[in-house]
């Protein structure tokens, strides 16, 4: 019997949206009350899915197949499996505590929260959607409520942002359309259901045409070099909590799809271009390693990390070896807590001082000491320290790429300690030596923007000490896609 637990994880949102609208907009604090509640029952209705979720099955489950347009084959089709659904585990955690921390949001509220809660339903149908086209559909949906987050929400330069961030990624996505109608056209009987292509065989020269159609719809969402300088824009421009959305699940869609679509239905085209992207992974390391170490901006130089750390993503795809997918997964998830973590904290000194130059500040540690132990933690979870996630998932990458590649392994360590230099600068800069008289009167962090903290920093910790606990439920669907991949 079928659940339509996946249905629900998706609509919630909807729902919760399209009830905001019959709010008036004078009841701002009633409208954040019902974005709060409705991404926290989505959460709920997540964890309910992790208890009927079998780890040990690599195939999908809680499947759910209706016809939607007969015509063509287009059918609404959603599973999950260990690849999907840590990342529906890690929107549901970061959309619930992004939410929280919108607090900082002052004006709009009611076209806020709306805009909001649809870019959770475009995400969590891009995670769920087995059905090229409804995939296609959902993916684009998501560039909406995103484009008006930034544009009306951001700062100074908000509508430039906004605008670069659709052109690159509508752009990419058109790309993806060409490649999605080639597959569909190619496939005998036409289909869209991704179940019914793998393993349908191809030439290698359509694998080769059709697989560059969909790595650059993904490039760009990673982003990969050189298609990533819409990010530090968006980043730089949009509110604290959007920016946590894009660093903590938007980054990754790009990357789920390579998993999810790109290596599946172009295994031979896979390996093909394994040493390209190998050498685009090492690239956007050492040069996004480089470019935070020379940022004054706390935000851009966050944003940089990101080109960086999302780098470790790519060259674990690259190994094409169980370590290799092990670790670029878990990089996925742990990156998505520890940046995220870092941009809520950008956010409250940004709330107080109204600056992000990092410069100006200096002695934040003895003036917010809660502050100041909470960014040091984020900082070392992001450079790698050991027992905390970000070395688990860096250490496996590394562990794959060497049974790949010894040279890509030792030019990728290269990021390491370029992360140690610009995180440890920014923790001297920002909270060590003589406090700027500017900012005596400054405060601790609250305790609700704590509470949007604490969650990400048990995770960081209790995957650092037990990756197991996330792994197991991934292992076994990464084993089946690297047998398709005959590696």
């Amino acid at each position: 019997m079928t659940s339509h637990i996946l249905s629900w994880i998706i609509f919630t949102p909807l729902i919760g949206a399209f009830t905001i609208l019959f709010v008036p907009k004078s009841s701002a604090p009633l409208i954040k009350w019902i974005a709060l509640a409705t991404t926290a029952v989505v959460l709920g209705l997540v964890c309910h899915a992790l208890t009927l979720f079998q780890p040990g099955l690599s195939g999908f489950q809680m499947m759910e197949r209706t016809s939607w347009i007969p015509q063509f084959n287009v059918q609404y089709l959603l599973g999950t499996d260990g690849i999907s659904f840590p990342m529906v585990g890690l929107t549901a955690i970061i959309s619930l505590l992004a939410c929280l921390a919108s607090g900082s949001i002052k004006e709009r509220h009611k076209e806020y929260f709306f805009l909001y809660l649809l870019l959770e339903t475009g995400m969590m149908a891009s995670f769920l959607a087995l059905d090229l086209f409804l995939f296609y559909v959902v993916w684009e949906v998501v560039l909406v409520p995103m484009y008006f987050l930034i544009g009306i929400w951001g700062g100074p330069r908000r509508e430039y942002a906004a605008i670069k961030f659709f052109l690159f990624t509508l752009a990419g996505g058109l790309f993806m359309l060409l490649g999605i109608l080639s597959v569909y056209f190619a496939a005998t009987p036409h289909t869209f259901d991704i179940t019914q292509l793998v393993g349908m065989p191809r030439s290698l020269i359509f694998q080769q045409v059709v697989f560059m159609a969909f790595f650059l719809g993904f490039a760009v969402k990673v982003p990969i070099f050189p298609f990533h300088t819409w990010l530090p824009d968006a980043h730089v421009e949009a509110p604290t909590p959007i920016s946590v959305i894009l660093a903590g699940i938007l980054l990754k869609m790009g990357t789920y799809g390579f998993f999810r679509f790109s290596y599946p239905l172009f295994p031979e085209a896979t390996h093909w271009f394994q040493p390209t992207m190998a050498t685009l992974a090492i690239i956007g390391i050492v040069y996004g390693g480089f470019v935070a170490l020379a940022q004054t901006d706390f935000k851009k130089m966050v944003a940089y990390s990101s080109v960086s750390h999302m780098g470790f993503v790519l060259l674990g795809l690259a190994a094409l070896n169980a370590n290799g997918f092990r670790g670029a997964m878990l990089q996925m998830f742990t990156h998505g807590t520890i940046t995220g973590g870092l941009f809520l904290l950008v956010g409250v000194l940004y709330d107080r001082s109204h600056s992000r130059d990092m410069n100006g500040f200096g002695g934040l540690g003895a003036k917010m000491p809660g502050y100041a132990g909470i960014l040091t933690f984020f900082a070392l979870a992001s450079l790698g320290l050991p027992a905390l996630s970000g070395f688990v998932s860096e250490f496996l990458v590394l562990l794959g790429s060497y049974q790949y590649s010894k040279l890509a392994t030792g030019l990728s360590t290269l990021g390491i300690i370029l992360a140690a230099a610009y995180l440890l600068y920014m923790v001297q800069r920002v909270l060590l030596g003589k406090l700027n008289p500017k900012w005596a009167s400054l405060t601790d962090i609250k305790f609700v923007e704590i509470l949007t903290l604490a969650p990400l920093m048990v995770l960081i910790v209790v995957i650092g000490v037990y990756p197991s606990m996330i792994l197991n439920y991934m292992i076994p669907t990464l084993d089946a896609l690297l047998k398709t991949l005959k590696v």
